[in-house]
């Protein structure tokens, strides 16, 4: 279901552009320890996503296809990983049940199909949920402690949150003084304990470590990233987002209503049932349904939230509804001759649903419309020198000629690509519609196409209105693809 469609998707979003490019450039410079974005430092994320994109783009040779493998693989992980779990703490059966949930749910698909850093997360959220509730609930066993450790330090790397898994320990540590059932006792092991803690700590430094023996070299850009991304791309963002701020409540209001299909149909029948397990001291429940209140809370605390955000809370909610269900189709259809049969046809339906929707929705989105605009840009200009101006991840990815730009996010980007076309008569530029009359005779310029919610427009030297007067830029980034994508 996941994969259904593999080979035609094409990356769409802005997301999906950044990343495979950031590992295409990767692999064409060499930085692997810093990211690049058309060759300026790129430091929104950790590395580790891209290196894996770039790992399976060698393997492959098939960078389009490489893009969504990371959350194949993690969706065929966390699927086994639910099935196995649920299979030791309830019973074959409910292993069945949380494996077809997980695939069920409307989050899973639309997350685990993108090629977005939030699907590869996923891998190492569910190996830190599975090693901890090996060691916490079916335990002891430290070699799964560890490995739930090990999980979480790369998880890190991929992206910041990927330490939500060790929250678990919080509604463990109450169960456990207050003597709740399903939970082990694990007194006197505070080494052990903290042992995880630099298990977690080696994972991350296989990229802080050698990270910072770049920076010690003295390079200004790599300190600069290294302070972005350590402190402003994670506490900061967390206390104080610049994008996509949202309510307090918006997880509860506008995204598991519908994300969390079909659990959340069942909600009036789980809650009185997951009451009634609290009430029994029922550890499993706690730690588990405690973990996926304590990533909502954590998630809905921050000012900058996204519907991707809460999925590492859907494997563990899945672990509390799967031993309900057998118990709700016996309440549901206790009356109804043949209901269970119309409800298993209805569960294929909609899991086929969502694998025949795989192979349409690449042939409904086509090609991506920045690949279409960058060939007849190329095309128009001979591949002669293109200046970038409010530019977006696609224009970059899909290039085939030479790239000046000033910065992803300079502010000075259009009276400064005036100012380049003086010296270089032989370069272009491409400008959105929004801000052309500025600087640029809208008379001599070409539309190109619209992207990115903007038409754009090509521009040469000759329609300089010569109203812009800006200062030298500080910097003036060149780039250009190798073998540009195809």
């Amino acid at each position: 279901m996941v994969g259904a469609g593999l080979g035609w998707r094409q990356p769409m979003n802005v997301d999906e552009e950044r990343f495979l490019g950031v590992a295409l450039e990767m692999l064409q410079n060499g930085s692997w320890f810093i990211p690049h974005r058309a060759g300026e430092i790129y430091a929104d994320k950790p590395p580790l996503f891209m290196w894996t994109v770039a790992l399976f783009v060698q393997l492959t040779q098939l960078p389009k296809v490489a893009l969504y493998l990371p959350a194949l693989i993690a969706g065929a992980v966390t699927t086994a990983c639910l099935y196995d779990l649920g299979r030791r703490l309830w019973g074959r059966r409910v292993g069945v049940i949380a494996a077809l949930l997980f695939l069920a749910t409307y989050q899973t698909y639309s997350i685990l199909r993108t090629g977005q850093i939030d699907g590869f997360l996923a891998l190492w959220t569910i190996l830190g949920i599975y090693g901890l509730c090996r060691h916490l609930l079916l335990g002891p066993d430290w070699r799964w402690y560890y490995v739930a450790c090990g999980a979480m330090g790369l998880g890190v790397i991929s992206k910041g949150v990927g330490f939500l898994p060790v929250l678990m320990l919080i509604p463990y540590a109450y169960a456990v003084r207050k003597g709740w059932k399903g939970v082990v006792a694990m007194p006197g092991k505070a080494c052990a304990w903290w042992l995880g803690l630099a298990v977690a700590l080696a994972a991350i430094a296989l990229w802080l470590g050698p990270l910072l023996l770049i920076v010690g070299q003295g390079s200004p850009d790599s300190l600069a990233y290294v302070q972005e991304i350590l402190f402003k791309q994670t506490a900061g963002r967390y206390a104080n987002a610049w994008e996509h701020r949202e309510p307090f409540w918006y997880f509860l209001v506008q995204v598991i209503p519908k994300y969390w299909l079909p659990m959340l149909f069942m909600l009036p029948w789980l809650v009185p049932a997951w009451r009634k397990q609290l009430l029994k001291h029922d550890g499993r429940v706690l730690v588990l349904l405690g973990w996926v209140l304590l990533v909502l809370l954590f998630f809905s605390l921050s000012s900058g939230k996204r519907k991707l955000y809460i999925f590492p809370a859907v494997p563990a909610l899945v672990l509390v509804v799967a031993p309900l269900v057998p118990w709700m189709l016996r309440r549901w259809f206790r009356q109804w001759t043949g209901g269970r049969a119309i409800f298993s046809l209805l569960t294929v339906l909609w899991l086929s649903a969502w694998f025949v929707r795989g192979f349409i929705e690449p042939h409904k989105e086509g090609i991506n419309p920045h690949q279409t605009l960058m060939s007849d840009v190329a095309r128009l200009t001979a591949n002669s020198p293109l200046v970038l101006v409010g530019w977006r991840e696609g224009h970059w990815l899909f290039a085939q000629q030479p790239l000046v730009h000033f910065g992803f996010y300079s502010r000075q980007s259009l009276e400064q690509s005036a100012l380049w076309l003086r010296s270089h008569p032989e370069a272009y530029a491409l400008v959105p519609a929004r801000e052309l009359a500025r600087c640029y005779d809208p008379q001599k310029a070409r539309s190109v196409g619209s992207t990115s919610r903007a038409e754009w427009f090509l521009v040469g030297a000759d329609a300089d209105n010569r109203a812009c007067q800006p200062a030298a830029p500080q910097k003036v980034y060149s780039f250009a693809w190798k073998q540009p994508l195809p």
